[in-house]
């Protein structure tokens, strides 16, 4: 069953993002921006439902934006649990997010994933989207790590 997320389902979607970044992410302060998030009407966290687990999140923004002049939709977090690949969820997520999305007056969808994540290169380009973009970051407190590694 594909729905809006609830409080509820914050520690599972918590664990799907885990997994997802390869790595134990601080609860606390997750549980704390998930809440933020859920009640901010610009953030659409769909989740999809299988024998009473949730297993599959996907977290959507969708905000104006000066330079596209334009409503944009972005994908933020996009998980799918291991056992569930495969199986047609992923895109079936990703219909539903871009048809709530348009619903929202959005022109267009957007998501960054690491230059790591092949499959999910693969997925986005079999759903027809476009690599036109570049994404830079920089840690501004801590270690700016020069390589690129999934789990940091």
């Amino acid at each position: 069953m594909y729905r809006k997320s609830t409080l509820e389902d914050c520690r599972a979607i918590y664990q799907l993002i885990c997994e997802l970044e390869q790595k134990e992410l601080p609860y606390q302060r997750f549980s704390e921006i998930y809440y933020q998030q859920i009640q901010d009407s610009r953030y659409y966290c769909l989740v999809y439902e299988y024998n009473g687990s949730v297993v599959a999140a996907l977290n959507l923004r969708m905000e104006e934006q000066l330079h596209h002049t334009e409503r944009i939709a972005e994908i933020l977090e996009f998980s799918v649990a291991e056992s569930c690949r495969g199986k047609g969820v992923g895109r079936e997520m990703f219909d539903r997010a871009c048809q709530m999305a348009r619903k929202r007056g959005c022109s267009q969808i957007e998501a960054a994933t690491n230059q790591l994540r092949e499959g999910a290169h693969r997925f986005y380009l079999r759903e027809d989207m476009h690599n036109f973009h570049y994404k830079f970051s920089k840690r501004l407190y801590g270690e700016n790590a020069s390589e690129n590694v999934l789990g940091r």
